[in-house]
């Protein structure tokens, strides 16, 4: 086999990144046994297969390395022949495997050589027989391992999820996750099907000459497209709450259980304030106007639950989105009455969340599987927040708040009128960080 100059064999942009861990093993693997299996390249030096084990032989200081070099007829079949290896040979991630069957399927059908069901295997192309026959995507993918209905789905998922919102995926947990793929790819599937139906009629009026009617399509196509984004956008986001949520209550929760009487702190009073960290922690009345004198002027949630003397409508006018939780039984009544504007209500267990704000939000689409207060807690926050933002919660319950907020990085202000309770949940703050809280004017 030839040997080919490291710095004459091209890398194409489409390119998957590499894994350092991968790397790693080969550069070890290399120095000690030598290249055991060639990289490909085509004619003009175009990487074919084999980047892990390039970039391996670059950081040994390798000048140049034996290649296979194989001849193609043009860039397709070179570039089939670079989705076939990294089907073959890599672990990819189910978003990564699905884009590389969604384009290995086009690719054999701009070259004619997407063979259906029913087609004889040495259908003739351009008057040749065509050796080896093609195979279609599907038989390929149950070659290596998976089923009709994985590929199935996986075509789903490379078709149906938005390309900004792809580019958001990679790199997160979820692109790892098939079912949480397909649920967003299903999220906007009604939003892609009228831009792919507005494409035609686009089409279809520019045939006509029919100018305005063209530009009333093009302007539903970005209008389509643009929701089929949002929702998948929340889908994403959604599908990170939900799977953060579930390992921070794995994670915590011993850290989560109520503290014993004994243990309470004694000294905490009706009118004291006290400073946990980045966290303010009020001992009274969250309804009064000394209470919201503390609270910052755009916090990103508010949190609280539905009680029978509810006078918290304020919330609406100091966060962007207000969350109320209420167990089933009047709740819509309160939706109906509340002067705050309703958007939605979410089912989250056995707890009914209200979701109020002055701005449209997009409710989630996908199904929530969340369990128990310090669950939805954390949901909740992971969905309506970013880091160093600030959550408001007018009833101090467990502390569940003031630690998720503690754990992610959100900033709390937090209250009740309830001494006890008040000192329970700075217990909890102190154990769990291992620091003393400090009450103001001492």
């Amino acid at each position: 086999m030839p040997i080919v100059p490291i710095d004459q064999i091209q890398i194409g942009l489409n390119r998957r990144p590499v894994k350092g861990e991968k790397v790693k093993e080969l550069k070890e693997s290399i120095k000690t046994n030598g290249l055991l299996n060639p990289i490909t390249v085509d004619q003009k030096y175009n990487l074919i297969a084999g980047l892990h084990r390039l970039t391996a032989c670059k950081l040994l200081g390798l000048e140049a390395v034996e290649c296979n070099v194989v001849n193609y007829q043009d860039s397709d079949q070179a570039r089939l022949a670079e989705i076939d290896e990294n089907l073959i040979r890599n672990e990819l991630e189910p978003l990564q495997r699905s884009e590389l069957w969604l384009e290995r399927d086009q690719i054999l059908d701009r070259m004619g050589l997407r063979a259906k069901v029913g087609d004889n295997q040495h259908t003739l192309k351009g008057g040749e027989m065509i050796s080896p026959p093609p195979k279609r995507t599907v038989e390929f993918a149950k070659e290596v391992g998976y089923s009709e209905r994985t590929f199935q789905h996986g075509k789903q998922i490379a078709k149906g999820i938005h390309p900004e919102v792809k580019r958001i995926i990679k790199g997160t947990a979820i692109a790892d996750s098939p079912t949480a793929l397909l649920k967003i790819a299903r999220a906007g599937s009604k939003e892609r099907t009228l831009a792919e139906t507005a494409q035609r009629a686009l089409e279809l009026a520019q045939a006509q000459g029919d100018i305005k009617e063209a530009e009333r399509q093009a302007q539903l196509i970005i209008e389509f497209k643009n929701k089929q984004k949002e929702l998948q956008t929340l889908a994403h986001k959604s599908a990170l709450a939900q799977r953060e949520a579930k390992l921070a209550l794995k994670k915590n929760q011993h850290q989560l259980e109520p503290p014993s009487e004994q243990s309470a702190i004694a000294t905490v009073k009706v009118g004291e304030e006290w400073i946990l960290g980045r966290h303010l922690v009020y001992c009274g009345d969250t309804s009064t106007q000394k209470f919201r004198n503390l609270l910052p002027s755009d916090a990103a949630l508010a949190i609280a639950t539905l009680s029978s003397n509810w006078e918290h409508n304020y919330l609406i006018d100091e966060a962007r989105v207000v969350a109320v939780l209420r167990s089933e039984g009047n709740i819509y009544e309160f939706y109906k009455c509340s002067q705050m504007p309703f958007q939605y209500e979410l089912v989250l267990g056995n707890l009914y969340v209200g979701i109020f704000s002055h701005q449209s939000i997009s409710k989630p689409q996908t199904p929530i599987n969340i369990e128990g207060v310090e669950g939805i807690v954390n949901y909740l926050i992971n969905l309506y927040t970013n880091q160093n933002n600030f959550v408001i919660a007018p009833f101090m319950g467990h502390g569940e708040i003031l630690v998720a907020c503690e754990r992610m990085g959100r900033i709390c202000f937090i209250g009740d009128n309830h001494p006890e309770l008040v000192s329970r949940g700075i217990l909890r703050w102190q154990k769990w960080t291992g620091k003393q809280a400090q009450k103001l004017g001492k």
